[in-house]
C-alpha cells in the first residue's frame, strides 16, 4: 500500500486523484434567446427513482450556467463514444460550442445532442452550494435511451472506450 498524502492547496493533486474514477460525460443544454447554449459535465449521477432525479455539479465560475439556470427546461444528453469533439467544444471557454454538432430541441426549449446514448428532459429541482461547485438536482420529465450505444468515458484526463466482453 502507498502512503496517504495530506491534501494540499494545489488543485492538481485532487484533479489527478479524482481522475482515477472513470465517468461518463453529459451535455447540459437549452435554448436561450433562440440559440443553443450548453456545457459539458462529467460529475453526473442518478439520485432518486421517486421522484425521478439526477445530479450534475457546476463550477461557480461558469459563465454559461446562469443562462441555463434561467431556462424552463434543460436537456441532458449522455454523450456517446466518439463524441469527444462535442465534449471538448462544450467545455471550451470560447468559440461556437455547437459548431459541427447535430442537435435538436424540444418544444419546451431543451436541447439534445443527436447520437447520444441517453436524453433526459429536465427542470431544476434544487441547487446546493458546496465548496467551489453547486450540486444541481434535476427532475426528469421525459427520456429516451439507446442502451446499445456505448457512452463516452472520461478517465485520467483522457477519453477512453469500454472494453467489449
Amino acid at each position: 500500500m502507498r502512503g496517504i498524502e495530506p491534501v494540499s492547496a494545489a488543485p492538481d493533486q485532487l484533479r489527478r486523484a479524482f481522475g482515477c474514477f472513470p465517468s461518463g460525460v453529459t451535455a447540459v443544454c437549452a435554448r436561450s434567446d433562440g440559440e443553443p447554449v450548453g456545457i459539458a459535465a462529467s460529475s453526473f449521477t442518478s439520485v432518486s427513482m421517486r421522484p425521478p432525479l439526477v445530479s450534475v455539479c457546476i463550477q461557480h465560475t461558469s459563465t454559461t450556467w446562469p443562462k441555463l439556470r434561467a431556462q424552463p427546461r434543460l436537456g441532458l444528453s449522455v454523450l456517446a463514444e466518439g463524441q469527444d469533439g462535442i465534449c471538448a467544444r462544450l467545455a471550451s471557454k470560447g468559440g461556437d460550442r455547437f459548431a459541427g454538432t447535430d442537435w435538436f430541441a424540444s418544444d419546451d426549449g431543451s436541447v439534445f445532442v443527436h447520437g447520444a446514448t441517453l436524453w433526459l428532459d429536465c427542470t431544476i429541482h434544487d441547487e446546493v452550494t458546496c465548496g467551489d461547485h453547486d450540486i444541481v438536482l434535476l427532475r426528469i420529465h421525459g427520456l429516451s435511451a439507446a442502451p446499445d450505444t456505448s457512452p463516452l468515458v472520461f478517465h485520467a484526463s483522457r477519453f477512453r472506450r469500454l472494453a467489449g466482453i
